[in-house]
């Protein structure tokens, strides 16, 4: 299955690509974005594609041959951006696109556990493991912090009500034995919903989203410091980009959001912002993929 980017056209047309620019994609994933930025800046222009993800890199150069050279690919987190850009030697950077959303195969295919649907090692590392061995599993920070560095992330990355209750029962478990999978973790989850909502449903729903939607997002975000990593990389697209140029990130949700926006205004004598509110998928849209109902585009342009 392919992936569907979110906010496609929003994005391209924001980014205002011109024949003969040089684009970089950090978030490759299975190329939806990539394959209209290389239509757009066709024929001449460039596009540097980075991923994390071995598998999305093979995926993404199949999806991009017809493009033949004009598509150059990096396997590496993109919290190497100027490192990567040096190496290269690529440039004059004309547009920098960041889609911090995970595609339907990274959930659904990789076997890594994002996902609660089904059961699968509770790893959560973008990479796998190949480019980020120094990252702890999501199995590691479940069996080995803390009852209260627990609740934190809950509450701070997942904004989960019942952080608390929920961190208390997963240190109960781990006691007995290590939880290593994604459907172990999960029960434990609903267990706690169950007793709290006087449910004995297998799945209590409260209304739209699964239970163990933000706890899963939680352990994510913590397991690829995601947070920290775009802290420190926004700054340095802006520094890549040449004047004029622009930068694109769309971001899933409140948390990274709000970095951008605050990154973006402290940055305000460089920049100049493009998108005063930001643009969020239409009707038509969300008709066809839902998973862009969470998706923001913010857009600055280089000074």
């Amino acid at each position: 299955m392919k992936h569907v980017p979110v906010l496609l056209s929003e994005t391209i047309d924001l980014l205002n690509l011109k024949t003969g620019a040089n684009v970089i994609d950090c978030t490759l994933g299975d190329a939806g974005h990539s394959e209209v930025m290389l239509e757009k800046i066709s024929p001449n222009g460039k596009l540097l594609g980075i991923d994390a993800d071995p598998e999305s890199v093979l995926r993404a150069k199949q999806y991009l041959y017809r493009f033949g050279e004009k598509a150059e690919f990096v396997r590496d987190n993109f919290l190497n951006l100027k490192k990567i850009v040096t190496e290269e030697k690529f440039g004059p950077v004309n547009a920098i696109l960041f889609d911090l959303g995970w595609s339907t195969p990274q959930f659904q295919e990789r076997g890594r556990g994002f996902s609660f649907e089904v059961d699968e090692p509770l790893d959560m590392r973008f990479s796998g493991g190949q480019s980020n061995a120094e990252l702890q599993t999501a199995a590691q920070i479940i069996n080995d912090y803390s009852e209260s560095e627990l609740t934190k992330i809950f509450k701070q990355y997942g904004e989960e009500k019942f952080a608390d209750l929920i961190a208390k029962e997963i240190v109960v478990a781990r006691k007995k034995s290590r939880i290593e999978k994604t459907k172990e973790l999960t029960e434990i989850i609903l267990g706690v919903y169950r007793e709290k909502l006087h449910s004995d449903k297998e799945v209590p729903w409260i209304g739209g989203i699964h239970p163990a939607t933000k706890i899963f997002q939680a352990l994510r975000i913590e397991t690829n410091k995601e947070l920290e990593v775009l802290k420190k990389v926004l700054p340095d697209a802006i520094d890549l980009l040449a004047p004029g140029g622009r930068l694109a990130v769309i971001t899933f949700h409140s948390l990274e959001d709000r970095i951008v926006k605050h990154l973006f205004m402290k940055n305000i004598s460089r920049v100049k912002i493009i998108t005063r509110k930001p643009v969020v998928a239409g009707e038509k849209e969300l008709a066809i993929n839902q998973r862009a109902r969470s998706a923001k585009l913010r857009v600055v342009e280089k000074i």
